[in-house]
């Protein structure tokens, strides 16, 4: 059976990576997981300098789901190369690093830096971040910022390059052919969208920062929808990710048009998912007579649906 995925240059085994921001740097899932058994680890991001993020409390649980406003808490891109990317290529682990900025600018200098460094595989650009007010998600919401920043960092990289698109936009198909267009390898989709929760006896928001990004299986039927809209614009690779909880659930995204996918808040719930999810993806390719896996990505068959309901 072929599970491998090709995004550029990167050739991954199997389509499941590590979310970012729900796997830390991914040595700290290393002594239950193997690593080197997922298709990539996607890190936590990482900003020019060390950021210390929003205060406590920062995460609320929802109805099939989770609130959080980290603020992109990180220790920024010399002390990741330093301390935590020789531990991720001795554990064999696809890196795949999730990249911040302010600026244009420091989105350019971090994916300057970590192109020279040892065991990046590529570079996810975090454009989508609800949480912070600056930088980020102001380029996400903008096609003109997208362009801007997708197509400064593919000039001084020769990594793969993949915007994180938000889903807090009126179209997010217009912003996948933007990524495109400027020079994107691949998109991943979709972020956390834009939510609140609030405490009724305090009358007073759950999180410090009022309002977080909302995943988890709540998320996922809009999250497939985008990812749908999404693969009828474009060519490139689609990592498709939001409330991912089983090999089904994956494979609704591979079918709808992703060719990997990105597992988040699972992680916190179930720590031991992914040798669950590997089995299902083998047993879902013995009973369908499927020998490469991505032979399946943006198969969904709409028209039965529309003729049944025509006939009816």
């Amino acid at each position: 059976m072929d599970l491998s995925v090709t995004i550029g240059s990167l050739t991954l085994a199997n389509p499941l990576i590590a979310a970012s921001g729900c796997f830390g740097y991914g040595v700290e899932y290393g002594d239950v997981v193997d690593l080197a058994s997922l298709g990539a680890v996607a890190v936590k991001g990482l900003f020019l300098t060390e950021r210390e993020g929003h205060a406590p409390p920062r995460i609320v649980e929802t109805p099939s789901g989770m609130l959080n406003a980290i603020g992109l808490q990180g220790i920024g891109v010399h002390r990741f190369i330093a301390q935590q990317l020789p531990a991720l290529r001795a554990r064999r682990a696809t890196v795949i690093v999730n990249i911040c900025g302010t600026t244009l600018e420091e989105y350019v200098e971090v994916a300057r830096i970590l192109s020279d460094a040892d065991g990046v595989g590529a570079l996810e650009l975090n454009i989508s971040c609800p949480n912070i007010k600056e930088g980020g998600i102001t380029f996400g919401c903008s096609l003109p910022g997208t362009h801007a920043v997708v197509s400064a960092v593919r000039k001084v990289t020769r990594l793969p390059v993949i915007p994180k698109l938000t889903p807090n936009v009126t179209d997010v198909a217009s912003f996948a052919r933007a990524a495109e267009e400027s020079g994107a390898d691949a998109i991943s989709l979709v972020n956390t969208f834009l939510a609140m929760a609030i405490d009724v006896h305090t009358r007073r928001p759950r999180l410090t920062n009022i309002v977080g990004g909302l995943s988890g299986p709540a998320i996922r039927p809009i999250a497939v929808r985008m990812v749908y809209e999404c693969r009828r614009v474009v060519k490139i690779p689609i990592i498709g990710m939001g409330g991912i909880a089983t090999a089904e659930d994956a494979l609704e995204f591979m079918i709808a048009g992703a060719n990997a996918v990105q597992v988040g808040t699972m992680n916190f719930v179930d720590p031991f998912i992914w040798p669950k999810l590997m089995d299902g993806l083998h047993a879902y390719m013995a009973a369908h007579g499927i020998v490469r896996l991505q032979d399946i990505v943006g198969t969904v068959d709409t028209t039965a649906r529309q003729n049944s309901w025509i006939s009816s």
